[in-house]
């Protein structure tokens, strides 16, 4: 497990750093990988496409592995990310990846997301009062 976990690890470090350190090593030659926003890639090399053309236009400023849960080929870990785009734009958000292995390689990772910005609609009494901002894309 603690392999596993260490692995997760490399892969934030990798986008952290802006640095490729080994994903055809980490990911299965035919791994997919489905983003929590709906982008999805078939194969290590189109992974490694995605990694280097994402940082070419912006920056992983944080990516905080929390808990983890093992069961299995598969693991559930639990973290914060934290991201600012070249236009300005910056996203705050925790998830979770559903990742399942062959060996000590990634085979399969889907990512969930949730908003950072949360806030109880019946603050103010028992009817609703919802932000208007609109439904994030997660």
């Amino acid at each position: 497990m603690e392999e596993r976990e260490a692995r997760i690890g490399l892969w934030f470090s990798m986008w952290l750093r802006k640095e490729d350190l080994g994903i055809a090593d980490l990911f299965t030659e035919d791994a997919v990988y489905i983003e929590s926003w709906g982008p999805e890639y078939h194969g290590a090399a189109a992974i490694a496409h995605w990694f280097r053309e994402w940082n070419g236009r912006g920056t992983v400023v944080r990516w905080d592995l929390g808990t983890c849960f093992h069961r299995g080929d598969e693991t559930v870990a639990a973290w914060f990310f934290a991201n600012a785009m070249d236009d300005g734009r910056e996203e705050v958000f925790e998830g979770l990846s559903r990742i399942r292995w062959a060996g000590d390689r990634i085979a399969f990772l889907q990512e969930f997301g949730s908003s950072v910005d949360r806030y109880d609609p019946y603050a103010a009494g028992p009817e609703p009062q919802f932000r208007d901002a609109g439904a994030r894309w997660f």
